[in-house]
């Protein structure tokens, strides 16, 4: 069977990626399966100065997934490009360095910083983190999304895809603003903005009163948000590709993602729950395909029948 997908400019060998912040810096996971089996790697956010992150609790358990306010704990870009990409880049599968930037000013810098960085496949450009200040102010205002995402291109030649939210009233219109600002992909989606409660003792669990949802419970809202976009770019002839996030833990997930409009996927809270999912899904894959008669990942592609809804 022919894995095989295309994303932008990126020619992925099979369309399994790790989302960022689930699989840390892809160290820690390399004693567990081949990484090198991997379509790519997107390794945790990085912002411009080091973060601690926020107060603790900062993850719970729900029914059907995980909340987290992590709140982007990292060393900052400088520390990444010299402690982890050249490890990072040893692997073998092409590295998409995820970055949240606050401020068109500090995209300049990115670029300044990134420019040139071998081994960088591409940029991922998170403008939808639900837990830090102003994190989603980009991912749900159109303007600001066009304007963040053009400065983020022209200060560098590198593949810029951008991360969305699903928190928003029409993620299309998000999608539409993220590609006029010259995204060559989008990521659809992050996590959806939840809570969870302590009713005996008042108070919410996390330290910083809502989180990032994610797994399972997202999957459906996730598949929406794909569908959408992808039907949104079809009407109006925009060929730009998405990758679909949310809820992904078995091949058959992957596959619906693809149906919905997704040209690959990012598996996300699966990996904490099994660090081998990744490797599973990749193996798995060939058989779902040979036995619905199928050669190619590319021909699932947008292929769901007549559209339910709009």
């Amino acid at each position: 069977m022919n894995l095989e997908t295309t994303v932008g400019r990126l020619t992925l060998q099979n369309p399994i990626m790790v989302a960022s912040g689930t699989f840390g810096y892809a160290k820690e996971m390399a004693p567990l399966l081949d990484l090198s089996k991997l379509g790519a790697i997107i390794p945790k956010t990085v912002t411009l100065k080091p973060r601690d992150g926020n107060k603790t609790p900062r993850t719970v358990e729900t029914a059907a997934g995980l909340l987290n306010a992590i709140g982007l704990d990292n060393d900052g870009i400088d520390r990444f490009l010299v402690e982890k990409l050249p490890n990072l880049l040893t692997y073998g599968p092409p590295v998409i360095v995820s970055i949240a930037a606050k401020s068109p000013e500090e995209c300049a810098v990115f670029g300044e910083k990134l420019r040139g960085v071998p081994g960088i496949a591409a940029i991922e450009l998170n403008v939808s983190c639900p837990n830090v200040s102003g994190g989603t102010d980009y991912g749900t205002d159109t303007k600001l999304c066009e304007n963040l995402v053009r400065a983020m291109c022209r200060a560098t030649d590198q593949m810029i895809i951008v991360k969305l939210t699903p928190n928003v009233t029409k993620i299309a219109e998000i999608a539409r603003a993220a590609v006029a600002g010259g995204a060559e992909a989008v990521s659809a989606i992050n996590t959806c903005l939840g809570m969870a409660i302590d009713w005996r003792m008042r108070r919410p669990r996390l330290a910083n009163g809502f989180g990032g949802l994610s797994g399972p419970a997202i999957k459906p809202i996730a598949l929406r948000c794909v569908y959408q976009i992808y039907q949104a770019f079809q009407s109006e002839k925009i060929n730009v590709p998405i990758i679909g996030i949310g809820g992904i833990a078995t091949a058959e997930d992957v596959l619906e993602f693809l149906v919905a409009g997704a040209s690959a996927v990012q598996i996300g809270t699966a990996n904490f729950y099994d660090p081998t999912v990744t490797a599973k899904i990749v193996e798995q894959l060939p058989k779902h395909l040979e036995e619905n008669d199928i050669s190619c990942v590319k021909n699932l592609i947008g292929t769901l029948r007549l559209p339910l809804f709009s």
